[in-house]
């Protein structure tokens, strides 16, 4: 029973597609120096998700790069948000719609909504999913290694020189690093 998918008993069944909202896009990628701002930003956007759906919010976290200080960053805020049952979006996802945010994504176990400036995403995962866990496993650790920081910007940086067709092609090309990133985090070696 490691698996949280064996346990829980959700109301209906998950999506099986992945669902982009409005399709691919192209924008344009840039990093900035960290700005303090953030995790203003950030507050102000956890006050309004908390308000819209209250205690369906289990979790509210700042997470991914511009929650990290010293790290330069897309100037995007990303949010985590842990809900009981991810397939239960009346409980969730039409109060943030309703607070003005738009969906992104609909995918299994995962949801994104965004403000209609795309400067603040919002990450729907169940409670026990293991993503959620790995998005702050690798904050914390960024947070507390200046070497794997400075390895993740300098990947960063190495990857915006490059044309990429949308956003996510540019997301999927960090996956190396931030997978052995998140193995030192775990204990592993450098």
């Amino acid at each position: 029973m490691n698996d949280p998918d064996e346990r829980r008993v959700r109301r209906r069944d998950d999506v099986t597609d992945v669902e982009l909202v409005g399709g691919t896009e192209k924008r344009e990628l840039f990093l900035v120096e960290h700005d303090p701002a953030w995790a203003t930003g950030y507050a102000g956007h956890a006050a309004r998700i908390r308000k819209a759906v209250g205690k369906v919010a289990v979790d509210i976290q700042h997470i991914g790069s511009t929650a990290v200080p010293g790290l330069a960053a897309k100037p995007i805020i990303d949010i985590l948000v842990t809900v009981p049952d991810v397939t239960v979006e009346e409980d969730y996802l039409e109060p943030l719609i309703a607070a003005g945010y738009v969906l992104r994504v609909r995918e299994p176990g995962h949801r994104l909504v965004r403000t209609v400036e795309q400067d603040v995403h919002i990450h729907i995962f169940e409670i026990d999913d293991p993503a959620a866990r790995e998005y702050l496993l690798f904050r914390d650790h960024l947070r507390a290694d200046e070497s794997d920081r400075q390895l993740y910007e300098s990947t960063k940086r190495e990857l915006l020189t490059r044309d990429w067709s949308h956003m996510n092609a540019y997301a999927d090309a960090k996956t190396d690093v931030i997978e052995s990133i998140k193995a030192r985090a775990r204990g592993g070696t450098r």
